[in-house]
């Protein structure tokens, strides 16, 4: 991929030292009654660990895709996953998933909901230690209080804290978010956005996050992935946003740089990659 040069600070797929997680040149092809279609075609992009890594692009992209891979809920048709040098093949607790959706079991309380999730994953541990565990995590997401309550009976947001707890509870190496927050009305969006930023900041997972929203991106990552549009979609650029850690939304947003930065993120989206409606 060539390199850009802009007056922001992308990258074309330079080497890192040790990377944490690779994905390297890796495609999805589907076959169909047509012939094959190629979903991603010679993905590369490493990771390093802690890193807190969005990615954007238009529907059919293969973002969730590609996410899906690092998971270990799908297989690349070429190249491979890595993650500490190892070949994901499976899903596995040292990656975690969150929906859109909240993927909670709808007769199990907040507790029990978070409790399944390390009596799997730590099956070992006693009965004392699982139940501080799964406290601490409700605790850390605000919801003590509800954690007797079953998702029919908790708010959207409430839901999608249930969704983190249960993620982060096993302590997962990579937490994988699926637009977490895009179901979301908007002040339950911003306040789950700093609650994200501050779980991370305290214990520092490597984060893949997928969203649609620039300014979410721009607020959480320290990297933003832009994907050229489907089929056959590849990464287009990767933007380092260089807003300094730990952020405060209304501080950036007074920062000339967030506009300008928005602004090329916006023009890429929909002008160099806008949609062909035809």
């Amino acid at each position: 991929m060539q390199t850009l040069t802009t007056q922001f600070n992308t990258q074309s797929q330079t080497t890192h030292q040790n990377p944490f997680l690779v994905i390297d040149n890796v495609s999805k092809i589907y076959p169909t009654p047509k012939g094959d279609y190629v979903v991603l075609e010679g993905v590369n992009l490493q990771v390093q660990k802690g890193e807190f890594v969005c990615v954007i692009g238009h529907s059919g992209c293969g973002k969730s895709t590609l996410l899906n891979m690092v998971a270990g809920f799908s297989q690349p048709t070429d190249g491979l996953v890595t993650l500490q040098g190892k070949r994901i093949t499976k899903p596995g607790p040292d990656r975690m998933m969150v929906f859109q959706g909240y993927a909670l079991l709808p007769w199990l309380t907040a507790y029990e909901n978070v409790y399944l999730a390390v009596d799997s994953v730590h099956p070992e541990k006693s009965e004392a230690e699982k139940k501080q565990i799964v406290q601490e995590h409700l605790a850390m997401v605000g919801l003590t209080e509800a954690a007797d309550k079953q998702p029919g009976q908790l708010s959207g947001g409430m839901r999608q804290r249930v969704s983190i707890a249960r993620a982060l509870s096993i302590r997962p190496e990579v937490l994988i978010l699926d637009e977490p927050f895009g179901a979301l009305d908007a002040i339950t969006k911003e306040e789950l956005q700093i609650e994200l930023l501050k779980i991370w900041n305290d214990h520092r997972c490597t984060v893949l996050m997928i969203t649609h929203d620039i300014d979410e991106a721009l607020f959480l990552a320290d990297r933003l992935v832009m994907m050229t549009n489907g089929p056959a979609a590849k990464i287009g650029e990767i933007v380092d946003i260089p807003f300094p850690r730990p952020r405060d939304r209304d501080r950036i947003m007074e920062d000339p740089e967030f506009y300008k930065l928005r602004n090329y993120i916006l023009d890429y989206l929909y002008n160099r990659f806008a949609h062909d409606d035809e």
